[in-house]
């Protein structure tokens, strides 16, 4: 009988063992499957923008010491099949594929969507016009054309910034990230500069943090006078995205700097450095005593010269 249960409980340790390797292995491959999917959804979200990215840095002219860019929209024109191709690659990606995305990959599409359909608008009557306000009318708005088919819908641009982007509307999330509005572009001189590459999930924060610090120190677009700011209209039309950010239920935006900023001097003094600002012109910022001025802004095309 003690033989007989000796060998009954070998048995039954050799069979646990046996289970318990196999739960390792497939905790090992399901781990193993995890990384090769995350890896093969960034190969995808990259490719996707590559060709966007091609163009953009072929057509997309840096001046002013780098403080702004020029769009060679001739050049676009020449190449419009391959902004076509690029287009009708963003119209194939289904809204359950895009919504198994990170947020930082959902954004960068969102963004390079609004630039490279603005950049299609542009074309459809360049180089008659001097201005994208010109492709509108008394009653109608460039912004407001239904002109990008995404995510199952066909969309104004509109519509990808202030509902999908801004989360303007009551059943969009939005992305609480103030740093957009230095990333899309209204084909104006008066607009941030269009990057010079197409935005991707895996620097996006970056990429962001750069065309801030690139708009702020443009010293024609903002600056500060003595104790006076004058700054681009922008903070005027869009003040509340730098404002009040910590009351919101989405995340922080600035990734993993946990960033939120309750005034536009506290947003401002994150990039004093961009806009040279001196201690005392730092220390009157942080008392909130600044004076603000916005500037004229300039909807002249932004196209070289």
């Amino acid at each position: 009988m003690t033989n007989a249960l000796a060998v009954s409980q070998l048995g039954a340790i050799k069979k646990l063992g046996r289970l318990a390797a196999s739960s390792v292995m497939l905790l090992a491959a399901s781990a193993s499957f995890s990384v090769t999917s995350g890896e093969a959804v960034l190969e995808e979200n990259n490719t996707l923008h590559e060709p966007f990215s091609a163009l953009l840095s072929e057509h997309v002219k840096t001046i002013d010491s780098g403080a702004s860019t020029q769009v060679d929209y001739k050049g676009f024109k020449q190449n419009s099949n391959r902004l076509t191709e690029y287009l009708n690659a963003l119209a194939k990606v289904e809204k359950s594929t895009f919504e198994r995305w990170d947020r930082a990959d959902q954004l960068a599409f969102l963004i390079n969507a609004y630039n490279a359909y603005t950049i299609d608008l542009i074309l459809t009557e360049y180089p008659e016009i001097d201005s994208i306000r010109d492709l509108g009318g008394f009653f109608s708005s460039p912004w407001k054309k239904e002109i990008a088919p995404l995510l199952g819908k066909t969309l104004t641009l509109d519509e990808i910034e202030h509902e999908l982007i801004r989360g303007q509307r009551k059943n969009t999330k939005g992305y609480n990230e103030p740093r957009i509005h230095f990333a899309v572009n209204c084909a104006s001189i008066g607009c941030p500069a269009l990057r010079e590459e197409a935005y991707v999930g895996e620097k996006l924060d970056s990429q962001l943090d750069a065309q801030t610090k690139r708009f702020l120190a443009d010293t024609s677009r903002n600056r500060m006078d003595g104790n006076t700011l004058k700054l681009s209209k922008i903070f005027d039309w869009y003040g509340e995205d730098f404002e009040n950010n910590a009351g919101r239920e989405s995340e922080s935006w600035q990734g993993a700097n946990n960033v939120n900023t309750e005034t536009l001097s506290q947003f401002l003094l994150l990039y004093k450095d961009a806009l040279n600002l001196s201690e005392p012109q730092v220390s009157t910022l942080e008392q909130e005593n600044a004076e603000i001025e916005f500037l004229d802004y300039d909807w002249a095309l932004n196209g070289t010269q």
